[in-house]
């Protein structure tokens, strides 16, 4: 169990405005972001997207970009759009659902792969649904593409009523697994239900097979496949340097969530929480009333609403390295997140072993009013966010200079 962490409640006046430049107005291409802490950024605006919702860089240095209602859009190395990419996945979008993630694999300079997660309806009866993750070879062309070879490697199951909290967030583990977050459907049993793969974070080979090293396989079924349990809607995933496992997660009215994912650690939804139900009835406790579970390394009141999510290494912004990015909903805001470390032993879902316990504080937030969707580190080093719903801009942060 992780212990000593450092949880951060913040209250609504606990943020301070945030001074943005005349730009923020977007009458122009770029503005200038100005942090809780006084950090400066420039943002420039690069294209314009239709509900996008996840983003990844190929090894030339284009991009990726999903949109919710199926559209799969390749960019130049400029952020501007080259074309769609066709034969994608056919996606029904209802509510929160439609297409979601897409990842490359790491060997895609040889082999083309990528991994793409949407929400899906059963054919048998529409008002069911839930998230499924494929593996295709991409072809590109200088003006987009197309995926050939699409095969299902996994889905949720059972599929269940309802179009929220999907999850499906995707990353390639450091031994080279793929990494799902499989969120609870709006739902609660599920997520301490071993028979069912929600409000579950899932281990599988990059074909979707269960890993003999997982925590509870020989079970059967699914439960060959899970590696930690508990959750809500998991909406970020990342490794950090160590090869360690972060996620977040949305809690309901408040408790808002960043994990430290360990194999075989229960996280405690829906028995705690350190929110409350939207209709005000309280959890069973909060993290602390229940040791046996495990505890968030920070955890927001009022929400966030976490979406996207990178651990950064570059070195344009060299004093974060280390530091995590995540992109908020509600609270219309990027959030920098800052680690610290001291000795522990334990095992990460990379395969590799940790010796640190890891701590954890929101250090700083830059907003412009714009509830931000995807987080991605580019190839230069800056930090490229999505913002949500229509006309949705792709923004490139870099460091600013003090006005």
């Amino acid at each position: 169990m992780v212990t000593s962490i450092t949880r951060t409640l913040l209250a609504a006046c606990a943020v301070p405005a945030l001074a943005l430049s005349a730009a923020a107005q977007f009458s122009g291409e770029t503005m200038t972001v100005t942090g809780t802490e006084g950090t400066v950024l420039t943002a420039e605006a690069l294209e314009t997207f239709d509900g996008a919702w996840a983003m990844t860089f190929l090894p030339d240095g284009r991009a990726l970009v999903t949109e919710q209602d199926g559209n799969l859009w390749l960019l130049g190395t400029d952020g501007a759009k080259l074309g769609e990419i066709s034969n994608v996945p056919q996606v029904t979008m209802r509510g929160q659902g439609g297409l979601g993630d897409i990842i490359i694999h790491p060997d895609f300079a040889e082999n083309g792969t990528v991994f793409l997660s949407y929400a899906e309806r059963d054919p048998q009866d529409d008002t069911l649904s839930g998230a499924a993750v494929d593996k295709a070879t991409l072809e590109l062309t200088e003006t987009g593409g197309s995926l050939s070879g699409i095969t299902r490697i996994w889905e949720q199951s059972q599929k269940v009523p309802g179009n929220g909290h999907y999850g499906h967030r995707l990353a390639v583990a450091p031994d080279g697994n793929l990494i799902i977050t499989s969120s609870e459907r709006q739902k609660f049993s599920p997520a301490q239900n071993m028979d069912m793969n929600l409000g579950k974070v899932i281990r599988v080979t990059t074909d979707g097979a269960p890993l003999e090293d997982n925590p509870f396989y020989g079970n059967g079924g699914v439960a060959d496949t899970i590696w930690s349990l508990g959750h809500r809607n998991m909406l970020g995933v990342a490794f950090d340097a160590d090869g360690q496992l972060w996620v977040h997660e949305m809690g309901p009215a408040g408790g808002d969530e960043l994990n430290l994912i360990l194999k075989g650690e229960n996280y405690g939804y829906p028995i705690v929480s350190n929110g409350e139900h939207y209709n005000g009835k309280q959890f069973f406790g909060n993290h602390e009333d229940f040791p046996i579970y495990e505890n968030p390394a920070v955890s927001w009141t009022p929400v966030i609403s976490p979406a996207g999510l990178i651990i950064y290494d570059g070195d344009t912004f060299a004093d974060w390295q280390g530091d995590a990015f995540i992109g908020g909903l509600s609270s219309k805001a990027l959030v920098r997140v800052e680690f610290e470390q001291t000795p522990l032993d334990n095992q990460g879902a990379g395969g590799t072993s940790s010796t640190m316990e890891t701590t954890a504080n929101e250090a700083e937030r830059y907003e412009w009013d714009k509830r931000i969707r995807e987080v991605e580190q580019g190839p230069d080093g800056a930090i490229y966010v999505l913002e949500d719903d229509d006309g949705g801009r792709l923004i490139r942060l870099t460091p600013g200079a003090a006005e």
